[in-house]
């Protein structure tokens, strides 16, 4: 079962200090590129999958989207969520992804930024949003680059063809991950980015799109600290059709 570790009042607190939880969509510096990836959200009928505070359901109604469902298994997230909410287009329900029990062929639209890194069941709850989507419809995710998951251990190594590298922490080896963010104990999913994107086709998906963010010159230019970004991608966003 996926940790419900917003709920947590040491990580909840850390985490609403975030500039992403200060300033929504505008404090996430991934949003521009992910932006790109949603079609033409008029008419819409849109899923939000661990919609946090409500940022990008609330902005999905402002840019025209028919109605929003908002599902998040964190009572403190969905109740700042619907504090900030007046619309009843949008709907918040408390829910585990990976227990979904969605009509078929309900939405045109799925999105979810920053949550898959912590679905223990990543196969069932893309199998479960393909099967929710209309046919044509997409969905749009953003979710913690490999590399984060398995983040590299101290100190140069030497392969077997003599080869400097600088280690992951056992990239290839699957599975639940402990670190401490925010709060000790915070337990994320690392799968290897081969894995992730494959688990995306078996559930019927067709990938249009994948990218391995990085900041741009704009980015860097105006936000100066984000140049270490470029060191390695700190984020994957992916676009994939029903």
């Amino acid at each position: 079962m996926t940790q419900n570790i917003y709920d947590d009042p040491q990580f909840f607190a850390g985490y609403s200090r975030l500039g992403r939880s200060v300033d929504g969509l505008d404090g996430a510096p991934e949003w521009p590129a992910l932006r790109e990836l949603l079609p033409p959200l008029a008419g819409l009928r849109v899923l939000d999958l661990g919609c946090g505070f409500g940022w990008f359901s609330r902005w999905a109604r402002e840019h025209g989207a028919a109605r929003v469902l908002g599902l998040d298994r964190s009572e403190n997230m969905l109740a700042r969520a619907r504090a900030d909410t007046g619309d009843p287009a949008i709907e918040y329900r408390r829910a585990d992804l990976e227990q979904l029990d969605l009509p078929a062929s309900c939405f045109d639209l799925a999105h979810s930024a920053l949550a898959l890194h912590y679905v223990v069941d990543l196969a069932g709850l893309l199998a479960r949003v393909h099967a929710a989507l209309a046919p044509g419809g997409r969905l749009v995710v953003s979710a913690e680059h490999p590399i984060y998951t398995a983040p590299s251990r101290p100190g140069w190594r030497v392969d077997a063809e003599g080869r400097r590298f600088w280690p992951l922490d056992r990239y290839l080896v699957e599975g639940p991950r402990v670190t401490n963010w925010l709060a000790e104990g915070v337990v994320k999913q690392h799968r290897t980015l081969g894995t992730t994107l494959n688990l995306f086709v078996r559930a019927g998906f067709r990938i249009v799109h994948v990218e391995e963010w990085s900041p741009t010159d704009a980015q860097v230019a105006a936000r100066p600290e984000l140049a270490e970004e470029r060191e390695r991608p700190m984020f994957v966003l992916v676009a994939a059709d029903r």
